[in-house]
């Protein structure tokens, strides 16, 4: 049997994909922007238009719209859309299952909370899910937050939690952090660990398609 089908927009370098790659998915990127760095079938195309004439094809849908309209960093948030609720209605014309991807303070339907420290990973980088059907169940934090975390490009280390934020200036180091070695320092700015989406794409697998995996066990991702 072949794999299931997973559409990824605003797919960027591809942080996402790879992660559902992972758990099983044949997986193609839409976005409007070129991405020489994207691992996997890439069309540049506007991803709404895509979501439109192509959406149905697929076995599930992933969907990252532009945070600029709900992220802390951004100062005049009037200037960026808000296309969550487009892309939303969107996807539920097309009757698949899907997620959509954004920072905290977007307006999500009861999302999935992940961040680095659920995984092991040297970053924080927290991101929400909306899913259908619904995941509620994140993983148990394997580190605890870093009490002195604050924004900036350096590590900040104290004796419970090594964590990277900001722009990582140190794009090896940032790649680690990451778990990202395909990626220049601009796509691993806008980029998510890997471990989310298949976290997500195990428990997908689980739900939509009956395969029995044991996303609760974090022994096979967490290295």
């Amino acid at each position: 049997m072949s794999n299931p089908k997973l559409l990824d927009l605003f797919c960027g370098a591809g942080g996402c994909s790879v992660g559902y790659h992972r758990a099983g998915f044949e997986v193609l990127g839409v976005d409007h922007n070129p991405q020489k760095n994207y691992p996997f079938e890439f069309v540049q195309m506007d991803a709404l238009d895509y979501l439109r004439q192509q959406g149905h094809k697929f076995d599930v849908i992933h969907a990252s719209p532009p945070c600029q309209a709900f992220s802390r960093a951004t100062r005049d948030k009037s200037k960026h859309p808000d296309l969550v609720e487009p892309v939303r209605a969107l996807l539920r014309e097309t009757g698949k299952p899907y997620i959509i991807e954004n920072v905290p303070g977007a307006p999500l339907i009861e999302p999935l909370k992940l961040s680095g420290m659920m995984f092991g990973l040297n970053t924080i980088r927290v991101r929400w899910f909306e899913t259908q059907p619904a995941i509620f169940f994140a993983p148990i934090p394997v580190r605890k937050h870093a009490s002195t975390a604050r924004q900036g490009t350096q590590p900040i280390v104290n004796e419970q939690y090594i964590c990277v934020t900001g722009n990582f200036s140190n794009v090896d180091y940032g790649r680690k952090a990451m778990g990202i070695d395909w990626m220049i320092r601009s796509e691993l700015t806008q980029a998510i660990p890997p471990i989310y989406t298949e976290y997500i794409g195990r428990w997908m697998m689980n739900l939509v398609f009956g395969q029995t995996l044991d996303v609760m066990d974090l022994g096979a991702l967490v290295s």
